[in-house]
């Protein structure tokens, strides 16, 4: 399944702009940039608001709009009872706190012995994560795993250095780094394994391979787990994997 089609029955005026600000948050948070991550949630929350309200009415706005009171708008949701309880109940009282978080929290915030950027923004991109989620599995009647699958997949970079078919990818310059490599294809999938790589990138000296793994794993460039073959990139692996990709854009 398509995650750019799956909400499809979303007029593609207020899709592409949810899909886009889920990335950018998502993106902003892999990348350590706080503040962004957490400022991104407000145009979020009034996208979602937008087609929840469409989503009842019948009939969807072109484009998101913000409404003069946001929890006041929020809270008029809660009147459709014919529509999903997580589209009347649950969606719309957990946008007012990702909305609050955005005008009233980080930089502005003085005071006390932690800095709250980073929880605050974790606690954007899991509610997030959770409302695309909750948007997918509800339109399309999916299993919550198969509808965080898609989301997983939203997240993916699209990079003209990848090339991708199917299951196969390849870093169309070949000259590069196998460490840099092995990070732009990370970077590039939202789920990936040794067996992956492998493949992806034609190893054929295994044992030098697996220590430059395990080495990028000591570094926390990457979370390597060598029972399962699951790989994941870290935070400093993401902004790695960024800086190199700008550099060569």
């Amino acid at each position: 399944m398509n995650p750019t089609n799956i909400l499809a029955s979303i007029p593609v005026g207020l899709r592409d702009p949810l899909l886009a600000e889920y990335r950018n948050i998502a993106a902003n948070y892999s990348e350590q940039r706080w503040s962004p991550a957490e400022l991104g949630g407000g145009l979020f929350c009034e996208i979602v608001y937008t087609i929840l309200l469409g989503h009842a009415s019948g009939s969807y706005a072109s484009s998101p709009s913000k409404p003069r009171n946001f929890v006041g708008a929020c809270r008029g949701l809660e009147q459709n009872s014919h529509v999903p309880r997580s589209f009347q109940i649950l969606i719309p009282r957990l946008l007012p706190a990702l909305y609050e978080v955005r005008n009233n929290r980080g930089v502005g915030h003085v005071g006390g012995d932690v800095d709250p950027n980073h929880m605050d923004a974790t606690f954007v991109l899991s509610s997030a994560n959770w409302v695309m989620c909750e948007l997918i599995r509800a339109l399309h009647s999916l299993p919550v795993h198969e509808a965080q699958t898609i989301v997983d997949k939203l997240t993916e970079i699209r990079i003209p250095l990848i090339w991708a078919k199917g299951d196969i990818r390849r870093v169309l310059k070949p000259e590069m780094k196998q460490k840099q490599q092995i990070l732009v294809l990370l970077a590039s999938a939202s789920s990936t394994t040794i067996g992956d790589l492998l493949d992806w990138l034609e190893v054929k000296n295994r044992a030098y391979f697996m220590k430059t793994l395990r080495d990028m794993h000591n570094n926390r460039l990457l979370e390597l787990d060598e029972s399962s073959g699951a790989i994941e990139l870290l935070p400093p692996g993401a902004k790695t994997a960024a800086d190199i990709i700008g550099d060569l854009s």
